[in-house]
């Protein structure tokens, strides 16, 4: 049995793997959405970590599936707890002691976004609609509005990730082809640059396990059984 520990995005809330988890476990794994309370200005990428590790406590056969901003998580979980995979997902790839902030210019994720906007005939600006809800059906979209997601603090975007080097493990970058916050071209670019892998795809958007829960599942449950 496989635990997939996930992590969410910024905001930290649990509820966004609400719809990846039944189906972990209807095939007989074990499924541990971490929430975590990013609203907290208190709380930083060292406290998410250790709530991350917290959460894994002294189980084994664990994959690590970070969402977004959890991709500053993951390789601080990595650093002091054994893991079997990571999966990254739509994630802010970090390289060692890199500021979530500095992270935009340092790989040109806005340039990417506006670049992908103006070929799609979108405008630049950003707009929840637009980038991430865009592919979401109405009875997802009608939950979503009575589980706001926890708007994160400033805290963690100007902390170093203090890690020393990636894990010797397998890591997977997984990549929503319908992402227009990150989008998929700039995520594979990324992804080679600082990891030396190839992303995988999947239909979705930069919200994938609330636009496409089976479709997530079942990528994870291949990744776990390699």
């Amino acid at each position: 049995m496989t635990t997939f520990c996930l992590v969410p995005g910024a905001g930290g809330d649990a509820a966004y793997w609400s719809r990846v988890v039944p189906e972990l476990e209807r095939h007989g794994h074990r499924a541990i959405p971490v929430d975590i309370p990013e609203d907290d200005p208190r709380l930083g990428l060292p406290e998410y970590a250790a709530l991350v590790a917290a959460a894994i406590g002294e189980r084994s056969e664990v994959v690590v599936v970070a969402q977004s901003l959890g991709g500053f998580t993951a390789p601080m979980v990595a650093r002091d707890t054994k893991l079997d995979m990571i999966v990254l997902l739509n994630a802010m790839i970090p390289v060692p002691n890199e500021r979530p902030g500095d992270w935009w210019d340092a790989t040109g994720a806005v340039e990417a976004r506006h670049a992908a906007d103006t070929a799609a005939g979108r405008s630049t600006d950003f707009d929840y609609e637009q980038h991430f809800v865009h592919d979401i059906d109405v009875a997802t979209k009608a939950w979503m509005s009575e589980h706001p997601p926890r708007t994160p603090s400033d805290t963690p975007f100007g902390q170093p990730c203090e890690f020393e080097i990636w894990p010797d493990i397998p890591i997977k970058v997984l990549v929503g082809r319908d992402d227009r916050f990150f989008p998929a071209d700039f995520q594979r670019r990324v992804a080679k640059e600082r990891l030396g892998i190839e992303a995988d795809e999947i239909d979705g958007g930069h919200l994938v396990a609330l636009s496409n829960p089976v479709g997530l599942a079942q990528r994870l449950l291949e990744y776990a059984a390699v």
